[in-house]
């Protein structure tokens, strides 16, 4: 079963001046599987996302993707490795366009920063590759807007897009639905599935009915600690949970 694990941690812990916000989380994410990591606020996830793509350094423990061990590594490597976090790495430029912005990242996935000056035959190879992630993620009438006036849910579909661009073999996602009407809510949690039939998705997520309509398997965090994975109905059952997070949810 080993082959099947992309992404695990042994022991991951981190610390703040005394203050233990992860505390010897053992991960497993197995390749080709939505798996959610949920809890209170305050119960570490966000930590955890930082320490899986080293935008923060543990204190002590191990991060392995494709068996390879990753800690220490910078979180440029990690993205070139295929481990991409989603709505950080993917920087969206207000002030271009739809199109422009995917372009944008298709140029950072050949190694460039910019290639205005390149070809007419270059850019018109990447406009081609953006207007089929465009596509992908729902924006094609939308490609020539200003990225900064696009709706909130649209902005963050362009997000994803961009990440695609990166072409990520595993994506991580810290709350995608956050703060969105229900329409949008639908219209995301759709598309992460779409994105996630030939990849690995990791992701923080709030709405438990997104996470119980998306994930294959989900890990309770609370205090920093692992309280509890499995799938929606064994987790929303455990007593722990219901203390820790739905009972407060549903209070």
């Amino acid at each position: 079963m080993a082959e099947d694990i992309i992404l695990e941690t042994r022991g991951l812990r981190k610390e703040f001046k005394g203050f233990v916000a992860v505390s010897d989380v053992s991960l497993k994410v197995r390749r080709g599987r939505i798996h959610a990591l949920i809890g209170p606020n305050g119960a570490g996830k966000t930590t955890c996302f930082n320490l899986l793509t080293h935008f923060l350094s543990p204190t002590r423990g191990q991060i392995f993707y494709n068996g390879r061990e990753i800690t220490g590594s910078s979180p440029a490597a990690i993205a070139r490795l295929g481990l991409v976090r989603s709505f950080q790495i993917s920087a969206v430029f207000p002030h271009l366009t739809v199109l422009e912005n995917v372009r944008i990242a298709l140029q950072r996935k050949r190694g460039r920063s910019f290639d205005f000056w390149r070809s007419d035959r270059i850019l018109r190879d990447l406009n081609s590759r953006a207007r089929e992630l465009l596509d992908a993620v729902g924006l094609s009438a939308f490609e020539e807007s200003i990225a900064v006036e696009l709706p909130y849910g649209r902005k963050r579909a362009l997000e994803i897009a961009t990440t695609l661009a990166l072409d990520p073999e595993m994506m991580l996602l810290d709350e995608p639905t956050a703060g969105m009407a229900h329409t949008d809510v639908e219209r995301i949690a759709a598309l992460i599935r779409r994105v996630a039939a030939n990849r690995t998705v990791l992701m923080v997520e709030h709405n438990l009915g997104v996470v119980e309509n998306l994930s294959d398997h989900i890990t309770v965090l609370s205090r920093g600690e692992i309280i509890a994975e499995g799938d929606y109905r064994s987790v929303s059952g455990h007593p722990e949970v219901i203390k820790a997070y739905l009972g407060s949810e549903h209070a």
